[in-house]
């Protein structure tokens, strides 16, 4: 998950037309053609490790459709679990499924469905109801060099401490990529 150094992962006022909030139009420059090739290599671990996702509903509707993902979901083919509280009643692209049991179940007909690869969270709100239900092995944090000041943050209303410990780090011109394996 991309975030500013401040701890944001949208800025203020983010919406369908501007997805990242005000001044946060670099928080995935990571991301652009433009990037290192350690960038790359970041990237390209990331994407080959995706055996499904879950997310919010807000995420979703900001992204999904024209104008965003199109037809597929944020990653192509790649199975989405997303969390709401009113499944929608018109019909979707089929990588996208509507859970509204909760994070456990969706984090688990995740893990169901990507077999021997990753679960990836996408969301603030999914990773803070997910992380103190134990539900979370690794945070992969990109770092970029912004300050926000403001917006979605993402460990923003955890109720208590968790532990990590570093397991990678690897900065660039454009992030500092970092890994943790939660402590349980």
């Amino acid at each position: 998950m991309s975030v500013s150094l401040d701890g944001y992962v949208t800025g203020p006022n983010d919406s369908r037309q501007n997805p990242f909030g005000d001044g946060a139009q670099d928080l995935h420059a990571w991301l652009r053609p433009t990037a290192s090739d350690d960038d790359r290599a970041v990237l390209e671990g990331t994407i080959g490790s995706v055996g499904a996702i879950v997310m919010g509903r807000r995420s979703f509707e900001k992204n999904e459709g024209d104008g965003g993902w199109g037809d597929a979901g944020p990653m192509g083919d790649v199975p989405v679990y997303v969390l709401t509280h009113n499944p929608p009643a018109r019909a979707y692209p089929k990588v996208f499924t509507f859970v509204s049991e909760g994070v456990a179940d969706a984090v688990q007909d995740a893990r169901r469905a990507a077999g021997d690869k990753n679960v990836h969270l996408f969301g603030a709100t999914v990773m803070q109801q997910a992380l103190p239900l134990g539900l979370v092995d690794e945070l992969h944090l990109h770092v970029m060099p912004v300050l926000l000041g403001g917006g979605t943050p993402l460990f923003g209303s955890l109720d208590s401490a968790i532990a990590l410990e570093r397991v990678g780090a690897v900065p660039t011109p454009f992030a500092t990529h970092l890994r943790y394996r939660v402590l349980r």
